[in-house]
């Protein structure tokens, strides 16, 4: 089998300008390890769809970095007469008649999506495996969970299956399962990336961003799926600039925050040593590091709880069985189809947000709970703006454990709430952030770093990520692990 996606992107542009491999050739490779692979990182492969998107390149010209490059896209992200279920049996038969705005950008750049990953179901979920079609397994021990809910996409560019896929981010869903799979992951500003055709989770929180090998990769296919888009209201009109811009840059005289509460005792010893070594080689390359309390953390997953299940239970309202995906049959009448097609359809997980999420709305329960969570979510917002005006950067962990038993938890649903408890904070802010690996346990398992950078800033965030990365090196390919 050849080996071209094993590359660097350069490198592989390089062979594609000099004519001396085809796209096709690329494509080939990444269904073949696909096929071979038993993550179950995918839901769909469109082998008839890329292998046609290959021959259409072989006579254009290359004209930009990524031209010709697999993607695997999250399955949520919708794709014109391609199969789109968000992991749900209520859209196992779901085939969208558009593209996402993010799908039109990578058709644009000449990208080539290989398929659809696997996911928590409807992106509910920190681990993957509220999918209806069964959890990924994570490249470093299968027997671990990938993190979630983004989890197919991280295990298919963390196993080399793909170099770029995309996931969606609403407390901490390409960071977390970035982390536990050691690869990049950033979620950017809020309105970075338009929303359009991402299915909805939580509208107030939602964002897409990129999934990759490492940080320079990363800010490329961060290049192309930025921008304005009309067709989505909270798309920012924020100018979009080149994210590798500051990646080599020195980090001296940068400035850098550690919260106190993304150190404290919910976060697990192997891992706060890790991030402490990186605390200490930044110290020696001259940036300042200070601990410092910003208001309301400890409040992060109370509040994401309310925000996002009060969202969900509005934004699932439209999978009734009526206009697309499953409906039961023969229903007696119109209660019976709905009960019974969101009965059927929604799988356990996604039926208890929406029924505490429309009881966190109903009546006076939404100025109980959901006015006053955003409120707090408001002094979250505060407390990161006071932060930035002192600091370039704010640090930690990006997750309290790494990635553990597929058996771990099953049967507690708060569990993945609280694994999310470091992640959820920048979601609330709309600020952006990333994982970048940093090293392993003593069982070989990847242990992130979260940057979390100011509104549009994300460059200085790859700045920072692009340093740490240079200077420790890291061995991130699972298929190299004895």
């Amino acid at each position: 089998m050849n080996k071209y996606l094993d590359l660097s992107i350069k490198e592989i542009n390089e062979l594609l300008k000099n004519k001396k491999i085809k796209p096709i050739d690329l494509v080939n490779e990444a269904i073949e390890r696909i096929e071979n692979s038993d993550l179950n990182a995918f839901i769909t492969l469109d082998k008839e769809g890329a292998i046609k998107k290959a021959k259409e390149l072989e006579d254009k010209e290359v004209d930009n970095l990524l031209f010709g490059i697999p993607i695997a896209l999250k399955d949520n992200i919708v794709t014109k007469g391609l199969l789109t279920t968000a992991a749900s049996h209520i859209l196992d038969n779901f085939i969208p008649i558009y593209d996402a705005t993010v799908v039109e950008k990578i058709n644009d750049a000449n990208m080539i999506i290989i398929g659809k990953t696997n996911m928590d179901e409807f992106a509910m979920g920190s681990t993957s495996r509220t999918s209806y079609y069964g959890a990924p397994l994570n490249p470093w021990d299968k027997t671990r969970v990938t993190g979630g809910s983004s989890g197919g996409s991280a295990a298919c560019v963390s196993a080399r299956l793909v170099p770029f896929a995309l996931g969606s981010d609403t407390g901490g869903s390409i960071r977390q399962p970035s982390s536990y799979c050691g690869i990049v992951g950033m979620k950017p500003t809020y309105g970075r990336v338009s929303r359009y055709g991402l299915i909805a989770f939580g509208s107030s929180l939602d964002q897409i961003g990129p999934m990759t090998r490492n940080v320079y990769e990363n800010a490329c296919l961060l290049n192309v799926i930025s921008g304005r888009d009309d067709k989505d209201l909270t798309s920012s009109h924020a100018k979009v600039e080149d994210f590798t811009r500051k990646i080599g840059n020195s980090i001296k005289g940068m400035k850098i925050a550690v919260p106190n509460f993304f150190m404290s005792d919910i976060v697990d010893d192997e891992v706060k040593d890790k991030v402490n070594e990186i605390i200490e080689l930044l110290k020696k390359e001259g940036a300042s590091i200070d601990y410092i309390d910003i208001d309301y953390l400890e409040n992060a997953v109370t509040l994401y709880q309310i925000i996002g299940m009060g969202e969900a239970s509005s934004n699932l309202a439209r999978f009734d069985g009526v206009k697309f995906g499953f409906s039961i049959k023969e229903p007696k009448n119109v209660d019976d189809l709905y009960g019974k097609t969101r009965g059927e359809g929604f799988g356990e997980e996604v039926k208890r947000r929406i029924m505490v999420g429309s009881y966190l709305l109903s009546g006076e329960n939404a100025k109980i709970y959901y006015n006053k969570a955003l409120q707090i979510r408001n002094g979250i917002r505060e407390s990161f703006k006071k932060a930035f005006e002192k600091y370039d950067l704010i640090i930690g962990p990006n997750a309290t454990t790494v990635a553990y038993s597929q058996d771990e938890g099953l049967n507690d649903p708060l569990r993945s709430f609280y694994d999310d408890a470091l992640v959820f904070p920048a979601n609330m802010a709309g600020l952006p952030g990333m994982n970048v690996p940093i090293g392993f346990n003593n069982d070989n398992l990847p242990i992130g770093l979260q940057i979390i950078g100011n509104v549009w800033d994300e460059a200085t965030m790859y700045q920072l990520a692009s340093f740490i990365e240079g200077k420790l090196e890291l061995n991130l390919d699972p298929r190299e692990v004895k």
